[in-house]
């Protein structure tokens, strides 16, 4: 009997050693194909005439990979960095089959918190712009392990900040949100509503633009900072989508949530909060399509000018509740999901919407994809055909 314990423990030790030893060897492969030489030069060192470096920070998830797919079909040239804590490779290799041309498509492997590296990064390559999303974004999250945040978006910020300012590249185009809003008394929210975040991730990101605006004070940097609501929907032509990782899914978004629970991966929708002052007493909020979304972030880069800081709201303008969006989502999916009403999460607001009033006099943005339902089923269809992901 002892020695048959013993041959199982050594049995399930080998398995964890093995397993270790695979995780290891991934990475390390992902450092010898991803990570830049820092000795030879590449072909993204030199600037092309015409075209538009972009560096797309944290490019392999779900908003920046989206980010990257449409300035490619606009004919600029982006070079991804992400460590894949959060991101897919999958969605790189989706983008790198489509642009398989040299010049177009770089993915390199690595941490935005890494100084030493990302000053490699841009020694190596020219960049015209950046683009910077790699950040942990959830607000529930964000209250259990705060100095995460702070270092992950706040401190983050800084690296690039300073790469940037070492290496003269001179726009940046910052995703922030509209949760370093708060809780607003007044409806709609406004780019001259008072920033109150009232949770670690929008305190932090309202940290990090403090900071891009400090600095961009100092410059002649051309700076546009978007704050967008609620993002949902995947790319129309089916190319991409969120695949979030699995233990992540308690934390993202309600529409991964509905997925989840119309394919049967959980039992059913957990709505959290019921009694917030509100029409159905659910949260009221503002969503977004990510074809949108990165639409207004092309239309940013475009007219991002030296010495001016352009601040904005991405949003529809328009309030959904937390059970309207149900209702649409099991439309969407044709699944009638079971609805579990709990307490509040930590952190939420009742009610945000935008007034994207300003975005669309200056950038000449204005949502498109404003049919809820009609996003959550483009979303859908994607999820039915990536089961597991990329």
């Amino acid at each position: 009997m002892d020695f048959l314990d013993s041959r199982r423990k050594s049995s399930s030790a080998g398995k964890v050693i093995a397993v270790a030893f695979f995780i290891a060897g991934c990475v390390v492969m992902l450092r010898q194909m991803y990570s830049p030489s820092y000795t030879s030069p590449n072909l993204f060192s030199q600037h092309e005439l015409g075209v538009t470096h972009v560096l797309v920070t944290g490019g392999a998830g779900y908003i920046g990979s989206h980010a990257a797919l449409r300035l490619l079909k606009d004919s600029y040239r982006v070079t991804i960095v992400d460590n894949l804590s959060r991101g897919n490779l999958g969605a790189v290799k989706a983008l790198q089959e489509r642009f398989p041309e040299p010049r177009r498509l770089q993915f390199i492997y690595a941490d935005i918190g890494d100084a030493k590296a990302v000053n490699k990064i841009f020694a190596e390559n020219t960049f015209d712009a950046v683009m910077h999303f790699a950040a942990v974004a959830y607000v529930g999250e964000s209250t259990m392990e705060p100095l995460r945040y702070y270092h992950n978006i706040t401190s983050n910020t800084l690296v690039v900040l300073e790469a940037m300012a070492a290496h003269n590249v001179k726009t940046l185009i910052y995703s922030s949100t509209c949760a370093t809003y708060g809780e607003p008394v007044k409806m709609p929210i406004r780019e001259e509503t008072p920033q109150l975040p009232i949770n670690p991730y929008g305190k932090a990101k309202k940290m990090a633009e403090d900071i891009i605006i400090d600095f961009s004070n100092t410059t002649d940097m051309a700076v546009m900072i978007l704050r967008y609501f609620n993002v949902i929907g995947s790319d129309p032509e089916g190319r991409l989508g969120e695949a979030p990782r699995p233990e992540l899914r308690e934390h993202g978004r309600i529409s991964g949530a509905c997925f989840d629970a119309a394919r049967g991966i959980i039992p059913g929708l957990k709505v959290k909060g019921t009694d917030y002052k509100t029409a159905d007493g659910t949260c009221v909020r503002d969503y977004i399509d990510v074809t949108d979304l990165v639409d207004a972030h092309v239309k940013a880069l475009a007219h991002a000018k030296p010495r001016k800081v352009g601040i904005y709201n991405v949003g529809t303008g328009k309030g959904r509740s937390v059970k309207e969006f149900v209702d649409a989502c099991k439309k969407a999916t044709g699944v009638e999901i079971k609805v579990e009403y709990l307490d509040r999460r930590p952190g939420d607001y009742a009610e945000v919407f935008s007034d994207p009033s300003k975005i669309k006099q200056e950038l000449n943005w204005t949502a498109q994809y404003t049919d809820l339902q009609e996003s959550l089923k483009i979303a859908w269809k994607w999820q039915k055909s990536h089961l597991n992901g990329y």
